[in-house]
C-alpha cells in the first residue's frame, strides 16, 4: 500500500492541475483544502466498499456493524466462507452483496488475488485483477485503488458525481458518459485521483450551498 498523501502533496498537484487545465482552475479557486479519503484496504476494505453501495450512509454503517459482530468482531475470508449465502443474509447483507462477499473471499484463499500485496501491480494490472472477481466492476476497483490504495493516478470515470462536477467546470449542458470522462481525464495525469477528490470536494460543496458555481 502507498502512504497517504501529505498536504503538501495534494496542494502541489492541485497547483499542477490547475495549471494544465484552465476549467479546473475554476473548481481549485472555489474548493477549500481536503484531506485524501484514505480507508482501510485489504479484504476487509473491499468488503466493506461492496456493502455501502447503493444504500444510505446510516444504513451503510448500520449493516456494515452488524456484519461485523456478525462474524465475530473480525472480518476475514475465513470469517465469510464460514457461513452460507443465508448466514450472511441473516447479517442484513443483501443476496448479491452476501454472494459477492463470498466471492472475494474465495478468490483471496484460492490465490488468485492477494488484497494485502497489490503494490507490486499498475494500476491497470490491479483494476483487471479486481474486476476479474464476480461483483467488482471497474469503479469499484478504481475507488478501492485510490481509497484504499491511495494511489495518485485512478479516475473511477463512472461516477455520476464527478461527471457532474466536470460538466460544471467545462461550462457545458450535458455531463459526459463513463467514456467521454475517461478522455477527458487524460490531461490531468499523473494527478488524476487528486482530480478526482478536487471535483468531488467542489460537487459536495456546491450541493450543500458552501461553494456558488
Amino acid at each position: 500500500m502507498n502512504p497517504v498523501p501529505t498536504p503538501d502533496q495534494i496542494a502541489a498537484a492541485r497547483q499542477a492541475l490547475a495549471a494544465a487545465d484552465p476549467t479546473l482552475a475554476r473548481a481549485h479557486a472555489h474548493t477549500p483544502v481536503f484531506e485524501w479519503r484514505a480507508r482501510p484496504g485489504g479484504y476487509e476494505g473491499l468488503f466493506r466498499m461492496i456493502v455501502e453501495q447503493q444504500v444510505s450512509v446510516a444504513s451503510a454503517a448500520a449493516i456494515w456493524a452488524r456484519t461485523v459482530a456478525g462474524l465475530g468482531g473480525v472480518v476475514t475470508p475465513q470469517a465469510v466462507l464460514a457461513l452460507d449465502i443465508e448466514g450472511l443474509r441473516a447479517l442484513g447483507l443483501s443476496r448479491p452483496k452476501a454472494s459477492y462477499g463470498r466471492e472475494i473471499a474465495l478468490a483471496q484463499v484460492e490465490g488468485r488475488i492477494d488484497l494485502g500485496h497489490m503494490a507490486a501491480l499498475s494500476d491497470e494490472d490491479a483494476i483487471a485483477a479486481l474486476t476479474a472477481i464476480k461483483g467488482v466492476g471497474r469503479w469499484t476497483a478504481e475507488t478501492y485503488l485510490m481509497f484504499c490504495e491511495n494511489r495518485l493516478d485512478v479516475f473511477p470515470g463512472a461516477d455520476i458525481a464527478l461527471q457532474e462536477a466536470m460538466r460544471w467546470a467545462d461550462g457545458v449542458e450535458a455531463r459526459p458518459n463513463e467514456k467521454q470522462a475517461y478522455v477527458r481525464a487524460e490531461i490531468w495525469r499523473p494527478h488524476r485521483a487528486v482530480a478526482a477528490h478536487l471535483l468531488w470536494g467542489w460537487y459536495g460543496g456546491v450541493r450543500r450551498g458552501e461553494i456558488a458555481l
